[in-house]
């Protein structure tokens, strides 16, 4: 029998490469998609691994890619990096329509979006986000996610493509970015966040890369599916809960205009000096938007039991 053959896009990134490490060890084989940055050294020199140096920008470069794949994960985007809204709608809405033609070109089976709850708008435990491609969000990282999502659909109904849409609420757990920056400013006493409480969605990373293999694997799989555990927290008290925790500060309550004011400091010094923008203007605002979605499906079809159900259960993962 022919092994299952997946590409996974930003597969040297954070999530991407959490997802690599995990199904090397599986009777799978892995393409995985790389771009200016070298996939983790236990990743290299696999019989059940090819690495390919691809440009989404430039549609000659997927082609041997993604030549007798069965399934696409689609990871690749661009962060940290200053003024995203004048970027993403290039980089993701244009590049991820690139690599749909080519996957229907190469007549791939199913293609995978890692998307999140906050295309939909405002959403919290008691009114979860339902799985709606009518959504309204004001951020540009929202925006463009949820034009995707709609690239998918489209291309799903006209050609023979099971689209699917895995919208994550935050992943946590060590080794994952943006957990790691906010417990190195922690450190420092440097962590802020606003005084108004944000609901957010959470699982960890081990439930997280499960239900990633899950809708990879298994049969009939498409549609939107909501990618969280059972916990219900503020963002506030999660990282007051996680810093304490490894023995850091817990983050100061500070005025928005305060927290704005070093975004633009963190954007103007990546702009001058080309360097990774830790916060942006973007990041506050889809930050400050409550999130949570209806994970019935993923609990009915992709993960019917979870590893950790809140974070609280997970705390050992950081």
């Amino acid at each position: 029998m022919t092994k299952l053959r997946v590409a996974i896009t930003g597969a040297a990134g954070n999530l991407g490469g959490l997802l690599a490490k995990k199904m090397k060890e599986q009777d799978v084989h892995l393409n995985l998609l790389i771009h200016n940055k070298g996939v983790d050294e236990n990743l290299r020199d696999q019989a059940n691994i090819s690495i390919f140096s691809i440009d989404l920008a430039n549609v000659d470069s997927l082609h041997n890619a993604l030549k007798d794949v069965d399934v696409v994960i689609h990871f690749a985007g661009v962060l940290f990096k200053a003024h995203p809204e004048k970027f993403l709608p290039k980089t993701n809405t244009l590049y991820f329509n690139n690599l749909l033609e080519v996957a229907v070109q190469q007549k791939i089976r199913r293609v995978i979006l890692i998307s999140f709850p906050h295309v939909e708008g405002e959403s919290t435990p008691q009114n979860p986000a339902q799985g709606s491609l009518d959504g309204k969000p004001e951020s540009a990282h929202a925006l463009t996610r949820l034009e995707e999502e709609k690239l998918l659909f489209q291309h799903a109904q006209t050609h023979n493509i099971e689209a699917v849409s895995l919208r994550v609420g935050m992943v946590y757990g060590k080794g994952i970015l943006m957990i790691d920056a906010a417990q190195w400013f922690a450190r420092y006493h440097l962590l802020g966040v606003w005084r108004k409480p944000t609901q957010i969605h959470l699982i960890s990373k081990i439930d997280f890369v499960d239900t990633c293999i899950s809708a990879i694997e298994k049969p009939n799989i498409k549609g939107i599916y909501h990618i969280g555990d059972e916990g219900i927290q503020s963002l506030q008290i999660f990282l007051d809960t996680i810093t304490t925790y490894k023995g850091n500060a817990k983050p100061w309550r500070m005025p928005v205009w305060m927290i704005l004011l070093a975004a633009r400091c963190f954007e103007f010094y990546s702009w001058l000096t080309g360097s990774k923008s830790p916060l942006t203007v973007d990041f506050v605002k889809i930050g400050m938007v409550s999130y949570y979605g209806d994970t019935s499906r993923m609990r009915q079809e992709l993960l019917p039991t979870l590893k950790y159900k809140t974070f609280e259960n997970g705390l050992e993962l950081f």
